[in-house]
């Protein structure tokens, strides 16, 4: 195993012993919630259970909880949950963060030890889970699915993202390696001090999001005639996915073309006021499974305004469904699209820049069909079984961490 100079490990991916082992995940958000880390949890646990896998969740009490799918699929693969304590997460209400002592964990894992622990988010939980595992010897991975640190700048709260990184590089420091979705993202946390961590990225789930579910009658419901361009956005509606830059960039869209719509599927602290100014979008709320495959693919342009997610799985579900995607040239769209080949991109700094290549599409039907289709042959070739393949290599057959220090001691780059 080598690690290149910003830290990041590389390594090929190649399966694990074949035992059966005891992998335990730990986050403070997991299915039935409906974001990213959630989507990539629920992925990842279902592979490593269809791999023999013994998995075992440790996760904070959600609100209203009700017994799902895949709560239904974890039972029968006889895998566990243990269930602590959870409190809403500042502004995040439906969102949860566990209250959990190491001493509980350390017991627990006496009892049942893992071969390994994947902590995912890094509050009070995974503190707990990062010191009950150092404690016991258990080898601990950390993600890094969230740029916390970023978000503070739009909920008002700027003066705190030093800090935040601070605590960022405390929390994953600790583990004996972070896995990061993207190479940006990797440069990111080696600036932010953190080290070593590896490019571990996403898989899109391309029987489920099809061009095939495309939805004329839906579209009709939207009040669109055959030829009409409908966007669509998918996500939290919220503050730090910089949705405003969406707007501007539909209302250009409109200027031009009056008979367009914009759909927002999703829920959050911003859905009240996009609905008290902006009547004629259309707000569909939270959708799940098929119903929000459905969505996805009776759209025709994708936008992905976010300038802080670390990856975006709703960037490669579009391309799954056929969308022609706007984005930024950052997290899963710095990996995955190829400007004006299948999506179009802008620089970072560049709204203008977004904002002239939706218009292009909406302009050049040729242009939007031709990228709607290559965006939808890439998305096959985005197999989540290659992705736990990486995943099980790199949790289950790591060094421990003095390992990697005395590789920055003899002068060997990392990343």
């Amino acid at each position: 195993m080598k690690a290149d100079k910003t830290g990041n490990i590389v390594t090929g991916i190649t399966q694990a012993s074949g035992r059966r082992h005891h992998i335990t995940i730990v986050s403070e958000t997991f299915p039935p919630e409906i974001n990213g880390v959630a989507n990539t949890l629920r992925y990842l646990c279902l592979g490593l259970m269809r791999r023999g896998h013994r998995v075992t969740v440790v996760r904070p009490r959600q609100s209203h909880e009700s017994k799902s799918e895949f709560h239904a699929a974890v039972e029968h693969l006889f895998s566990r949950e243990h269930v602590v304590t959870g409190l809403p997460l500042p502004g995040y209400g439906e969102l949860r963060f566990g209250v959990c002592r190491p001493g509980y964990l350390a017991a627990l894992w006496s009892r049942s030890r893992p071969d390994a622990v994947y902590v995912a988010t890094q509050g009070p939980l995974g503190v707990a889970a990062v010191s009950a595992a150092r404690s016991a010897g258990i080898p601990v991975t950390s993600g890094f699915h969230t740029n916390f640190h970023a978000y503070s700048r739009y909920y008002g709260a700027g003066f705190l993202e030093k800090l935040l990184c601070g605590y960022g590089r405390w929390f994953h420091n600790r583990t004996a390696l972070t896995l990061v979705p993207t190479r940006k993202i990797a440069e990111t946390t080696a600036d932010m001090g953190i080290h070593p961590t590896c490019v571990w990225s996403r898989g899109v789930d391309c029987n489920r999001f099809s061009p095939h579910k495309r939805d004329m009658a839906l579209r009709q419901q939207w009040g669109l005639r055959p030829n009409d361009r409908a966007v669509l956005y998918v996500g939290r509606l919220a503050p730090e996915k910089n949705l405003q830059m969406a707007v501007s960039c539909f209302e250009r869209i409109r200027g031009l073309h009056p008979n367009a719509r914009f759909i927002l599927v999703g829920d959050g602290p911003m859905r009240k006021r996009l609905a008290e100014r902006h009547p004629d979008y259309i707000l569909p709320g939270t959708r799940r499974g098929e119903d929000l495959a459905r969505h996805y693919a009776s759209g025709d342009i994708f936008l992905f305004p976010s300038k802080t997610d670390t990856f975006g799985n709703v960037v490669t579900e579009a391309m799954a469904s056929g969308l022609a995607v706007v984005a930024f040239d950052d997290a899963a769209a710095s990996e995955h699209i190829r400007h004006e080949d299948n999506g179009m991109k802008a620089s970072l700094p560049d709204d203008e820049g977004f904002v002239d290549h939706a218009l292009r599409l909406a302009d050049q039907p040729t242009l939007m069909n031709r990228i709607r289709a290559q965006a939808r042959l890439d998305a096959l070739e985005l197999d989540w079984a290659a992705q736990i393949d990486q995943f099980e290599h790199l949790i289950l057959n790591q060094p421990p961490r003095n390992h990697f220090n005395a590789i920055k001691q003899q002068g060997i780059p990392l990343l």
